[in-house]
């Protein structure tokens, strides 16, 4: 991975783990469906105006490709934004970005059962030791919400995982099918179809009562930052590095999500904090190829790696 690339993913990482933070402060008083459809249609009008302004034949590329795109806007946007939504509403941030990180698992099996690509044990302990990562900040860290039932606590975790098969769905069959198609235009147009398919939904079970200016913010938040910026990044890096390697991204996203709760929420950060994001880190840099063996010397390569301090 270039250095850029690797700037890229760990931006992206950065954005995807607020995004669990702003749906958890508006998923309550927006509901699932209404907040996954304006932070659809709210992308879709960030990204249009960008997309025309091109020149490299993005909105050409748009009509040409529009049913893989629709495809992937289904299942990588809508479905997925409705799905943490709703979990957002009966388990708390950090445990959805934690379901959200087994999502390089399901792109590895499904790689191996779709697109047959081996797993290398250099691979294979990247991923085991990212998820033991991940396991070791859900023992520490994770919780459920206060009043959250048993009912509704087993669907919001079967959501979570619903969705995060979609993403891994999603990130292969964006580089089978959509990899030569300009980035802008793959996640402009999946957006504007969440849009369109979230747009009835979300009008007939809008919220009763007005949101507040807190939901509002946070909306915005998720809408610009999260979804519009976000996925030109996700996309870009799928055409650069491959589905396998940008499905590396949720193992960082809990490291984040504790970062942003240290510096915008006051909460503590423990020294099994520290250990579970330093797993996920090493476990991402060896899958991602960040760090190499060398078979002779059994060395670690460290020299792509100074660039990408948490």
């Amino acid at each position: 991975m270039k250095n850029r690339d690797i700037t890229c993913l760990f931006t992206l990482a950065a954005l995807w783990g607020a995004s669990y933070l702003f749906m958890r402060i508006g998923a309550g008083e927006f509901g699932a469906l209404t907040m996954a459809g304006a932070r659809a249609a709210g992308a879709s009008l960030l990204l249009l105006p960008l997309l025309a302004a091109r020149q490299d034949g993005g909105l050409r590329a748009l009509r040409h490709y529009w049913k893989p795109i629709a495809l992937v806007g289904i299942t990588n946007s809508a479905l997925p934004f409705v799905l943490f939504g709703f979990a957002a509403l009966s388990i708390n941030a950090s445990l959805s970005a934690i379901f959200n990180a087994a999502t390089p698992l399901y792109a590895a099996i499904i790689g191996l059962l779709w697109l047959r690509e081996d797993i290398s044990a250099k691979r294979a302990t990247g991923l085991a030791l990212g998820f033991a990562g991940v396991l070791w900040l859900a023992w520490d860290n994770a919780s459920f919400k206060d009043g959250a039932n048993t009912f509704a606590t087993c669907w919001a975790i079967a959501a979570c995982m619903a969705a995060t098969v979609l993403y891994a769905f999603s990130a292969h069959y964006t580089r089978q099918y959509l990899a030569n198609v300009p980035p802008l235009a793959v996640a402009t147009g999946s957006q504007l179809i969440s849009a369109l398919v979230l747009a009835a939904p979300a009008v007939i079970w809008r919220p009763v009562a007005m949101p507040s200016a807190h939901a509002w913010l946070a909306l915005l938040a998720l809408t610009v930052i999260c979804t519009a910026l976000a996925y030109v990044l996700f996309f870009r890096l799928i055409a650069a590095v491959g589905a396998s390697s940008t499905m590396t991204v949720p193992f960082l996203v809990p490291a984040f999500g504790v970062l942003w709760g240290l510096l915008f929420l006051d909460e503590i950060f423990t020294l099994k904090m520290a250990a579970g994001s330093s797993l996920i880190v090493l476990g991402t840099a060896l899958t991602t190829g960040l760090i190499r063996y060398n078979s002779r010397t059994s060395a670690i390569s460290t020299s792509t790696l100074t660039t990408t301090k948490l």
